[in-house]
């Protein structure tokens, strides 16, 4: 399997409308992707010493980290918006062999930096609420 291009892992946000559009936040020069899950332990004498875990059981939730460059582009004008009103919002992450992910995202975290005589950037973090799915 040859490697991926980074570049080519995008963060998207839908439109609303109803076949949803998904648009690039701009400007993004790192994204990240977590997915986490807790266990439920089942453990009992006859396990033997091992631990043995509940298939399908527990909490599982997906986290995204991005950074970029503020470009001024609706998408993130759309983000900023949702950060203060606390709503979530249809996200889709896009992969470079076609792969997506998609699913409801809240912005728990929007910062913004500037320096003196440079560009303005932003880091975004958005944690799941309900089931991330392949698309």
């Amino acid at each position: 399997m040859p490697a991926q291009s980074g570049a080519a892992f995008l963060l998207k946000i839908s439109d609303g409308a109803t076949p949803a559009v998904y648009q690039t936040i701009a400007g993004l020069r790192t994204t990240q992707l977590s997915i986490n899950g807790d266990t439920v332990v089942v453990t009992h004498k006859q396990s033997g010493g091992w631990r043995d875990l509940l298939s399908g059981a527990g909490t599982r939730s997906v986290s995204v980290s991005a950074a970029g460059i503020f470009l001024g582009s609706i998408a993130e004008s759309t983000v900023r918006g949702r950060a203060l009103d606390g709503t979530l919002d249809d996200y889709e992450l896009s992969f470079e062999d076609g792969a997506k992910l998609r699913g409801r995202f809240l912005v728990q975290r929007l910062d913004y930096a500037g320096d003196f005589n440079g560009e303005r950037s932003y880091t975004l973090q958005l944690e799941s609420s309900g089931p991330v799915v392949a698309a």
